[in-house]
């Protein structure tokens, strides 16, 4: 029998390993997953997701931060992002569950009604839901499109660490159609983002000083239901991402006592000067308020860490810029 030549030997053993490579680099496949519920019912109400955790029996996605198996942007940048679908009356289980025709379906903390949990990802979730699919429906195996579901890493904290990030999803579906009673099917979805264990630095995971402000201190404390969201404006005032800026700089307290003794909610004195003193947000995070100024912020929650409090400060002695990096802002 002819013996292969070393070279082609060598060619064979190259193909397979960057064939093993591709594999194993490839970005996750999105598969069903039935959510937990019961057996009986868990056809109800299925997500479409790259569940990759425990590897035998996933039930959950755990990714580390900028993995292209796993973190659909695939970047080193302080969160995982996981593309999402919702699907009803599934066949992933026929032989245990034949169940069909969905009624109705509910994503914890996707209603913008005050919730201090609200979640305007899982908003989006549960809007194609109510806008892509007709419901009640009985047709088997109808998906929405799909919706991208962020988590953030936490962190960076002093002598740059970094913590993983959760967040957690709940749908409650409900059905009436084959028994005629009503039938719950109660789906779980538990997302974890593993901070990249070389890479946990302010400058690599924000864009600037604002950035890191916006995504550390008002997205956590902030700009949460019945506060400072589109929905809540207390004191007429949101904090969300993209309006936030331009909501607070040079402009004007909603407080009369705060706008009579003339505070800005931030104030600038030029290009790249500002007065931590003569701002209502600074005044409030850190609990320096005459009377008639109102309560500290934020409002029922622990004090913003020191760290933060003087990051806006310095923020602001700089003339509160929207990009850029402020010196002593980013360790």
């Amino acid at each position: 029998m002819p013996q292969s030549s070393p070279s082609f030997a060598a060619a064979v053993f190259c193909l397979l390993t960057w064939l093993l490579i591709t594999i194993l680099a490839a970005p996750a496949e999105a598969e069903i997953f039935g959510g937990g519920g019961n057996a009986k019912y868990d056809c109800l109400f299925v997500l479409d997701t790259p569940v990759n955790d425990p590897p035998l029996k996933n039930k959950r996605i755990r990714c580390t931060d900028g993995d292209p198996a796993c973190d659909a942007d695939g970047v080193i940048n302080g969160t995982c992002v996981f593309p999402t679908a919702a699907c009803i009356n599934s066949s992933f289980n026929l032989a245990e569950c034949t169940l069909t025709g969905l009624q109705s379906s509910l994503i914890d903390h996707s209603e913008d009604n005050g919730d201090p949990k609200f979640d305007t990802e899982f908003q989006a979730l549960q809007s194609r839901i109510d806008n892509e699919l007709e419901l009640p429906d009985a047709t088997p195996d109808q998906c929405t499109g799909f919706t991208n579901i962020s988590v953030d890493v936490k962190g960076p904290f002093p002598k740059q660490r970094c913590r993983r990030g959760k967040k957690r999803m709940k749908v409650r579906s409900f059905s009436t159609f084959a028994t005629g009673r009503q039938i719950k099917d109660t789906d779980r979805l538990k997302m974890i983002c593993e901070p990249d264990p070389d890479m946990c630095d302010a400058q690599t995971l924000f864009s600037g000083t604002f950035d890191r402000i916006q995504r550390q201190v008002f997205d956590v404390s902030c700009a949460l239901g019945g506060c400072h969201d589109s929905e809540g404006l207390a004191g007429n005032l949101t904090l969300e991402s993209g309006s936030a800026h331009g909501a607070i700089v040079d402009v004007d307290p909603n407080n009369a006592t705060a706008l009579n003794s003339g505070l800005k909610r931030v104030m600038t004195t030029g290009p790249m000067t500002g007065d931590p003193t003569m701002s209502f947000l600074y005044l409030k995070v850190i609990d320096d308020l005459a009377p008639g100024m109102g309560q500290s912020m934020p409002f029922g929650m622990k004090k913003i860490k020191k760290g933060f409090r003087d990051m806006i400060e310095l923020w602001i002695l700089d003339g509160a810029p929207e990009t850029g990096w402020v010196a002593g802002t980013d360790e």
